[in-house]
């Protein structure tokens, strides 16, 4: 069975979370690509080239333990902005998405340009304000300065000119500002249900 599920929006909407319960609900394979942003812009931060941090990315890569910090979310929105880093990583997405057994991958761009021909498409949105004390209750610090951190990441992420952030035209739109964890959890897997059938 090839099978796509593509599950976009900001950070801290909680498509990670959507994403690894749907794909546990249903037996797919997960990839979170922001990881992979994460690490190529962890492995910047220590002295590499982006281009080839991103071109000889490791599996090993992506379990460093550092990749869920605020300052990793930032470098990864950084090297996000750089077309040849996300060229380099194309592919390996795109090989991942439709592999056999089927595949959820979380991200910013996944339904629009990683997997526009995904068979669900989601987009997983929340308040800024709602986004930025889920981010703060994770990372702690000023609270205002990560909504400041938040609101500059959407920005960036939502005005650079290769694969902006937004909704496919075709994605179901999940507003997680209001609903609790299995809330959210159970119209995403309601969806992928649908597809399925």
């Amino acid at each position: 069975m090839i099978f796509t599920v593509a599950i976009d929006g900001p950070a801290a909407a909680g498509k990670g979370t959507i994403s690894r319960a749907v794909a546990e609900r249903f037996g797919l394979a997960h990839l979170d690509t922001g990881l992979l942003y994460r690490a190529v812009g962890a492995r910047v931060d220590e002295g590499m080239d982006p281009v080839a941090a991103a071109r000889t990315l490791t599996a090993g890569d992506l379990s460093r333990g550092d990749l869920r910090t605020l300052a990793a979310g930032q470098a990864a929105s950084k090297v996000a902005a750089i077309p040849e880093v996300r060229l380099a990583l194309v592919d390996f997405q795109r090989r991942f998405a439709r592999r056999e057994g089927g595949a959820v991958l979380d991200g910013r761009d996944i339904g629009t340009v990683i997997c526009p021909e995904a068979e669900v498409k989601l987009f997983v949105t929340a308040a800024p304000e709602v986004r930025a004390h889920r981010r703060w209750l994770e990372v702690g610090g000023d609270a205002a300065k990560v909504l400041a951190e938040v609101r500059e990441r959407d920005a960036r992420d939502m005005n650079r000119t290769d694969a902006p952030l937004r909704p496919a035209h075709d994605a179901v739109m999940i507003d997680t500002s209001t609903l609790s964890i299995d809330e959210a959890v159970e119209r995403a897997c309601a969806t992928v249900a649908h597809g399925l059938t």
